[in-house]
């Protein structure tokens, strides 16, 4: 009947709720898994009786239905109803008390298994973790796959979700979430470092900059400009220990100006002190101020600090040299190390094809940038190419370069000549007197240096066609003939200057017999050492003084510099700038076409301006022992050409004909820098050593060699043994035989790197033959 269904439908809800529970609790602890298992039987037992006595009591009415009457009917309903409700009665309460039971003995363990609900079988585990690593395989080789793009960013994004999601259930229990605190610190470590990287190389000074150029012009003209910025962080590194030892602390704690004669301009010179052209020619107050080697005084000990301005001054000058030899050995050691031998032009043109676009980049700019790039290095490894297979007739070749270098010796011979004789008439109008001659006259050295340096390399680039080399090598003849020049120059210069230190020296001589005779009559008219007669005060700019040969020096390397640097902008601005000017806007309405034709756009001479970088430094080195300012009048070139040129460069000139890939190392810059290095130390180290300094301006004067300020540091601030160990350990004799084992150490040292240079290329073209022979 109705109410059988009813009751049978609540048992099999109940049956079913338990069944539900039962699902439930088997994702349980395996700890409780008997006890539920024994429940599950029971309830199972139970369902089936009472199912069995359902359906016994529903047939049973049918089988009376013709041998009862209707009250034994409702009788035997009632009865059943009754015994029904009873035995299902009876069996809910038997599950809810097997449930309650149930519950009692897993709540002890429901901690634990509320933790190990989530927890993996072993193999499960196994397997989640090579899935992982299986996706983190293919984003890091996702930009090789042979895919659509629409395919590559789907999988890229399915994979991170994968591995975002899935990564922290690698961990075990209760170290869960310390593998996942572990994993999510790795990446934003990760992140922290590839932002750093970014946040760095957007920190290089000028890095977007030069790359740009790279893109449009080759690496050859962004080889310039890297050695230029490489320049300005040196030369950053001089300015700051001049400045901070040797400027700053004799402005701040020593005598001020006007308080003793070497710190005074002269009553003949005040009138004027101030004009123009006598600062430009850094004369007047420029001359007597920090500027330059005659301000600083000899006195040991300045300031409240004691500070030992002597001392410092020529540890600063020493240190320069010495950092600056140090910087440069150790770049051409790192490039050499970069440069690991053998060739890189296998499969050179498939390599450019296939790889070279960068799939990450979002910006226009960025994109127009990489795919003039690309272009530029296209072009490059056709001329690589065809300079390799090139025929020439080897004869004419021979006969064409022997009168190109003939040319060239001509050439340096004739401009040192020329040199030697400018300086000699400087020096005819210098004793003459320089108020009585022009502008032209006081600077015709330095306008004939700079004019020669100018106009020489256009000639010797004219002679280089007739070579007919290859145009990295063509570039480096180019260098070394340009090289020969401003070293032959700037020899010359020296010689012709040494010429006139011996006259100041002897000029020197004079005015101390001079001297002598001024201080006798400031007392009445005697020499007598014994007078007790009070002297006379006088004004410091009264004073007669020597000639101070070693300002004299530092304002000609001074006046060299400024000349070098005026003359190189007045050329980039008239023969870049103007000549632009002039082919843009006159090819619309000339003759013939100007850009393609007579004079079209300029190309960048990457020889000169590499030349010039180089020598400017040079004569940095060589005066800035004399002239403490000129590192931070480089600083200021530097900064401003790098500016400058670039503008310049992108604006006014045009890619080369023939683009080509320049060394990749740039050691061959650096060789020239360590050579010119080399000689400009040695007349600094000459005038130290041999010429003995001014007796009235400079920390050293008053003592017979500038390097004895060492020895008087020695015996006054040090201990007598500490005096005796030094002076035993600058014995030549020890000495000598420490130079000959560093000669040698480096000769093997080079020897060995040249072996493993020849097995690496050995190893390389093994690999490169198996790789072939695998295709």
């Amino acid at each position: 009947g109705p109410e059988v269904d009813m009751h049978c439908n609540t048992a099999r809800r109940g049956n079913s709720n338990s069944r539900s529970g039962s699902k439930v609790k088997e994702e349980k602890p395996k700890k409780g898994q008997a006890r539920r298992s024994k429940a599950k039987e029971k309830k199972k037992v139970l369902r089936e009786q009472c199912e069995e006595e359902c359906r016994q009591d529903e047939e049973a009415p049918k089988c009376s239905k013709n041998h009862r009457n209707e009250k034994a009917k409702t009788e035997e309903r009632g009865d059943f109803k009754r015994k029904t409700k009873d035995s299902c009665d009876e069996e809910r309460n038997h599950i809810s008390s097997d449930s309650s039971s149930e519950s009692e003995e897993l709540s002890a363990d429901e901690e634990e298994s509320q933790e190990e609900k989530d927890v993996l079988t072993q193999e499960e585990l196994e397997k989640l973790k090579e899935a992982v690593e299986e996706k983190k395989k293919l984003i890091a080789n996702l930009r090789g796959k042979p895919w659509p793009m629409s395919k590559k960013l789907v999988t890229l994004r399915e994979s991170q979700e994968f591995v975002e999601k899935y990564e922290g259930a690698l961990g075990k229990g209760k170290g869960r979430k310390l593998y996942a605190y572990k994993v999510m610190m790795m990446k934003k470590w990760m992140k922290f470092q590839r932002d750093f990287e970014n946040f760095r190389t957007a920190c290089i000074p000028w890095e977007m900059k030069i790359k740009e150029i790279e893109s449009h012009f080759g690496s050859s003209v962004a080889s310039y400009f890297i050695f230029l910025r490489w320049m300005y962080g040196m030369n950053m590194i001089l300015f700051g220990l001049t400045f901070g030892l040797v400027m700053v602390p004799e402005a701040l704690m020593g005598r001020p100006y006007g308080s003793m004669p070497r710190k005074t301009v002269p009553r003949s010179e005040q009138a004027g002190a101030m004009d123009f052209a006598v600062l430009w020619d850094f004369g007047g107050y420029a001359q007597y101020s920090v500027l330059f080697y005659g301000y600083y005084n000899n006195q040991r000990a300045i300031g409240w600090l004691k500070f030992r301005m002597p001392l410092s001054y020529f540890l600063v000058g020493v240190g320069t040299v010495a950092y600056s030899y140090m910087v440069v050995i150790r770049t051409m050691a790192r490039n050499a190390n970069r440069d690991g031998g053998g060739d890189d032009t296998s499969f050179n043109f498939s390599w450019k094809m296939f790889t070279s676009w960068d799939y990450l980049i979002g910006n226009p700019e960025t994109a127009d940038n990489k795919f003039a790039s690309i272009t530029t290095s296209f072009k490059e490894s056709i001329v690589e190419e065809q300079e390799s297979h090139k025929d020439e007739n080897i004869h004419l070749t021979r006969f064409l370069r022997v009168l190109a270098n003939f040319l060239v010796l001509c050439c340096l011979a004739g401009s040192g000549y020329l040199i030697y004789f400018v300086v000699r008439r400087s020096q005819k109008f210098a004793l003459e007197g320089l108020e009585n001659y022009g502008w032209w006259e006081r600077n015709e050295v330095n306008m004939v240096m700079s004019l020669l340096g100018m106009f020489c390399p256009m000639l010797f680039d004219v002679i280089s066609s007739l070579e007919n080399y290859h145009p990295r090598i063509a570039l480096q003849w180019q260098l070394g003939r340009i090289f020969a020049l401003f070293l032959g120059n700037l020899y010359t210069f020296i010689i012709a200057l040494m010429d006139e230190i011996n006259l100041k020296r002897r000029e020197e001589e004079v005015v101390k017999y001079n001297m002598t005779v001024w201080q006798a009559s400031l007392y009445n008219g005697t020499v007598d050492d014994n007078s007790t007669t009070s002297t006379i005060p006088v004004d410091p700019a009264d004073v007669p003084r020597g000639p101070c040969w070693e300002t004299m020096v530092g304002q000609e390397f001074v006046r060299l510099i400024v000349s070098d640097t005026m003359t190189t902008y007045i050329t980039l601005l008239i023969g870049d700038f103007l000549r632009a000017v002039f082919v843009r806007f006159f090819n619309y309405c000339w003759c013939w076409d100007l850009e393609y034709g007579f004079p079209s756009y300029s190309e960048f001479d990457v020889s000169g301006n590499v030349l010039g970088l180089i020598f400017n430094q040079g004569m940095i080195w060589m005066g800035a022992f004399y002239a403490p300012c000129l590192p931070a009048l480089n600083v200021l070139r530097l900064h401003v050409s790098m500016y400058l040129q670039c503008w310049a460069v992108m604006c006014c000139n045009v890619p080369q004909e023939r683009v080509f890939k320049a060394s990749g190392s740039n050691n061959f810059y650096m060789a020239m820098l360590l050579v010119i290095l080399f000689l400009s130390t040695l007349p600094a180290i000459y005038t130290i050593v041999s010429i003995p300094p001014s007796f009235d301006c400079g920390p050293f004067s008053g003592k017979k060699r500038m390097y004895d300020v060492i020895q008087e540091t020695l015996e006054n601030d040090f201990p007598l043994w500490f005096g005796k160990v030094f002076s035993y350990a600058s014995n030549p004799g020890l000495v000598l035989p420490f130079i000959l084992v560093m000669i040698l150490a480096i000769y093997y040292l080079q020897s060995t790197s040249k072996t493993y240079k020849a097995a690496n290329m050995d190893l390389k073209k093994k690999l490169q033959t198996r790789q072939v022979q695998g295709w």
